[in-house]
């Protein structure tokens, strides 16, 4: 056991950055949970950007605050651990750490033709690309997004080819400054060698990695025009990774965690299992099934992707089904409808009505992820008559959440060949007692929300921690999960069949539109 109890994970999301420091007991230390909120840049329609600079400012902010609020000292703090937004694409030039561009977000669909060009140039077409990643050829991606900026930012290209720039997800982002001597920048000071390396979960979202060497595919690369130079080490999940470079608070602190956020929220719900699914509420949904060692291939829509690596094990896999827009739909109910002051309000007008009134709401703007994989697809409200008011909205808004969750949970029933026994639940919908209560009604399944329900960071905690020695074992991770509710079906079979039917038929009118 390490000496020192402590983690510091860094939770850098697509709305904010956020430190915790997580004890031995997986409980966040009283005062230490920091957020800072960052910019979201919309240059075009269906362009989503962030500011690189911000980010890491912001997490440089986090992890001082939590630190002080905490009154723990550095050098109590056994290791870090790291878990971000994936896909999220960042391109800098290695000598001074300056991004060349913005950060492509993982919304952003401006790589359409990219896409296309991939489909029709590469031969066996997306079936190879899933072969090969387990992915889809999709706009979500990193690779097409770094292909962008090869082609667009004005000699981009000329020097990612002379070994000038380097490309990272944002964990590699992060490592690589946090790794480097600190400047009055805040950023490189020209000394020593940062870390450019990349975890293998967010390796396994850039549609450049080979799924079954874990190891960046030539063939991909070579088909995306990317040059193999600009790419970041492939790390494990936990391990010791990296360490903070001298100069930095942390100075010496070892890095010995990495997921993508959605590998680290299923690594804190403890889903190590095959036949293990957790459901997380954000800005989207994201709800995987572990597959444990076998590297399943979805013929329903989903990708295949690795859930976690630590050093010196084999990878564990997972089957994921990612749903663009969820809680950013009452973010929109919020911000562009202005039918709600606050998105904790959303409950209490969904409440004001019985049903939906046969109102539905499809959230497809900028079209449809897991399953159906529509990029043509765009929202649609359907269903209106003059009896429905806002709650009738309200209520269609959360009830379009389990509705896309059960599409997923059926797509995996199909690939898996069986249901996960109950879903666990995380994120910040999950305080949502109508849409918690809707989602086990709809998709007949027990749903399952912990006592902490951090789990995000405190999988990157975890990943970190047992690398460190913090923790010995996964089983003495699973004896620190705690229930705190449980929601069962009470919906009758005929009413969801009804209610389910009339979903798919007004999820059709969304077709054939952009």
């Amino acid at each position: 056991m390490a000496a020192n109890s402590y983690v510091l994970a860094l939770d850098q999301g697509t709305t904010s950055s956020r430190a915790i420091i997580f004890d031995r007991d997986s409980v966040p230390v009283r005062g230490s949970i920091t957020q800072l909120e960052h910019s979201q840049i919309f240059p075009h329609p269906g362009w989503v950007e962030h500011d690189p600079l911000e980010i890491w400012r912001n997490v440089r902010s986090a992890m001082t605050e939590a630190l002080m609020r905490s009154d723990l000292t550095p050098s109590e703090i056994s290791a870090i651990g790291i878990t971000n937004q994936r896909e999220t694409t960042v391109v800098w030039d290695r000598a001074t750490g300056e991004p060349v561009y913005n950060a492509i977000v993982w919304q952003d669909v401006r790589t359409g033709e990219i896409c296309d060009r991939l489909s029709e140039t590469i031969t066996g077409g997306e079936e190879r690309v899933r072969e090969i990643t387990g992915l889809p050829i999709s706009t979500y991606f990193s690779g097409p997004k770094v292909r962008w900026i090869l082609d667009n930012v004005p000699g981009a290209r000329e020097r990612a080819e002379a070994g000038e720039l380097a490309f990272g997800t944002i964990d590699s982002w992060l490592v690589f400054r946090l790794t480097s001597t600190s400047s009055t920048s805040g950023g490189p000071a020209g000394s020593g060698d940062p870390d450019h390396i990349c975890d293998v979960t967010n390796a396994s979202r850039t549609m450049l990695m080979d799924l079954e060497t874990l190891d960046w595919s030539e063939e991909m690369c070579s088909a995306l025009g990317i040059p193999a130079s600009m790419l970041p080490r492939i790390v494990p999940s936990s391990g010791e990774l990296a360490t903070v470079a001298p100069g930095r608070i942390f100075a010496g602190t070892p890095v010995c965690g990495i997921l993508g956020d959605q590998q680290a929220a299923m690594f804190g719900q403890t889903c190590f299992d095959a036949g293990e699914a957790k459901n997380t509420y954000g800005t989207g949904n994201f709800l995987l099934l572990s597959t444990g060692t076998e590297r399943q291939r979805s013929s329903h829509g989903l990708i295949t992707t690795v859930a976690y690596q630590r050093d010196g094990e084999n990878p564990r896999y997972a089957l994921e089904g990612s749903i663009a827009v969820t809680g950013s739909l009452v973010q929109w109910l919020r911000d562009n409808l202005g039918i709600i002051s606050t998105s904790a309000e959303v409950e209490k007008l969904a409440e004001s009505v019985e049903d939906n009134g046969d109102c539905y709401l499809v959230p497809a703007f900028s079209g449809l992820l897991a399953p159906r994989w529509r990029p043509d697809a765009r929202g649609a409200l359907v269903g209106l008559t003059r009896f429905n008011s806002a709650g009738h909205i309200a209520r269609a808004a959360l009830e379009a959440t389990a509705y896309q969750t059960r599409e997923v949970v059926e797509a995996m029933v199909a690939d898996a060949g069986h249901a996960a026994s109950e879903m666990r639940v995380d994120g910040g919908m999950v305080f949502n007692e109508l849409l918690m209560q809707f989602q086990a009604d709809i998709c007949d399944l027990e749903v399952v929300r912990p006592q902490i329900t951090e789990t995000t960071a405190l999988g990157a905690a975890y990943a970190a921690g047992l690398a460190a020695g913090v923790w010995d074992s996964t089983d003495e991770l699973r004896g620190l999960w705690r229930e705190d509710k449980r929601w069962t079906p009470q919906m009758d079979d005929e009413n969801r069949t009804r209610l389910w039917d009339r979903w798919n038929k007004a999820v059709e009118r969304t077709f054939d539109w952009a």
